[in-house]
């Protein structure tokens, strides 16, 4: 983390029978492939989410501890789409944050 002195804990949950915004919210979260075209050429890309940010952990099903500033910009967009957020300072310690850590998982081919 670059300043463990400002972390948060964010909470969401999307309605189960709104899969358009629980894609949107995947996407938002975890990245995806988009295809632009250059020189009529179809060129797929890589669109990082907020888990690719420096100092982001994910926690588990809905639950992230992000810096401040990530945190709260994440919190207006989720709740810009319609999204019930929780949100809270976080106080721990690194070592302890570490324990939460995932490795990441490799990236589609």
């Amino acid at each position: 983390m670059d300043d463990d002195g400002d972390l948060w804990i964010l909470s969401y949950d999307v309605d189960g029978a709104d899969r358009v915004t629980a894609v949107r919210v995947c996407q938002l979260i975890f990245g995806r492939r988009n295809v632009t075209t250059h020189e009529g050429q179809a060129v797929p890309y890589e669109q990082e989410g907020f888990l690719h940010r420096p100092g982001v952990v994910w926690i588990g099903q809905s639950v992230l501890i992000l810096p401040g500033a990530d945190a709260q910009e994440l919190r207006g967009r989720l709740e810009g789409m319609g999204v019930s957020v929780g949100i809270g300072r976080l106080t721990i310690e690194p070592h302890q944050l570490a324990r939460f850590r995932r490795r990441r998982r490799g990236r589609r081919s």
